[in-house]
């Protein structure tokens, strides 16, 4: 197929978490109608070429030219037709730590820009990521200094765990929160900062864990 008008541009640079850089592509790609293409403009890093690459692939979406100049590198992607999501991703977060949850959400959101069905366990104090308000903080000695470690996530393309949950649900993740750990950290269901978050336990979350290809288990 020949390379059809490019409709959006992007410009990513200066922004290193491929996860980022997927979803505001992907938002630009919706408004796109099918067959219609996207310049996307990035640093020029191994890292992310394999990654928008892998991308590409996972949704279906043609890459339809990749070409680096100096340190910058420009892909042109064509939309896809939409198709129906395959893999299913489970995954249980307890930790709620700066760090700690950078892996369990930058795998979900990478798993949900790849077409995959995502379904998020919160227990333990990990419920405290879905209250309204709640910021993530570095653990122990280093905990006064996360305000400057969030700033400094930021400027790379870590944006908060809640935007980041947000952008979850906004690519139909589906979230679940531990009962007994709401009681044990006194979190009511009105405390929630996310519309549609299922209440359960164990047996609820084993369910969608036997149905799911993947399953991550990070603590």
């Amino acid at each position: 197929m020949m390379p059809g008008p490019t409709l959006a541009s992007l410009d990513m640079r200066g922004k290193t978490i491929t996860t980022f850089i997927a979803y505001q592509a992907a938002g630009q790609l919706t408004a796109l109608g099918d067959g219609e293409t996207l310049e996307l403009v990035t640093d020029a890093a191994e890292d992310i070429d394999n990654d928008i690459r892998a991308w590409c692939r996972a949704v279906g979406q043609e890459l339809v030219s990749a070409e680096r100049t100096g340190d910058i590198s420009t892909y042109v992607i064509r939309k896809p037709p939409a198709r129906r999501p395959g893999r299913r991703l489970a995954a249980v977060i307890s930790d709620p730590g700066l760090q700690e949850l950078l892996s369990p959400l930058g795998f979900a959101l990478a798993a949900a820009l790849e077409g995959a069905e995502v379904s998020l366990y919160f227990q333990g104090p990990a419920v405290r990521v879905l209250a309204t308000g709640f910021a993530e903080k570095l653990h122990g000695p280093a905990r006064p200094f996360s305000r400057f470690a969030r700033a400094g996530l930021a400027r790379a393309g870590h944006v908060p765990a809640q935007q980041k949950i947000g952008q979850l649900q906004a690519l139909g993740a589906h979230l679940v929160a531990c009962g007994p750990s709401m009681r044990r950290f006194k979190i009511a269901k009105n405390d929630l900062a996310f519309p549609g978050v299922t209440v359960a336990e164990y047996l609820t979350f084993m369910e969608t864990m036997a149905r799911a290809d993947i399953q991550l288990f990070i603590q």
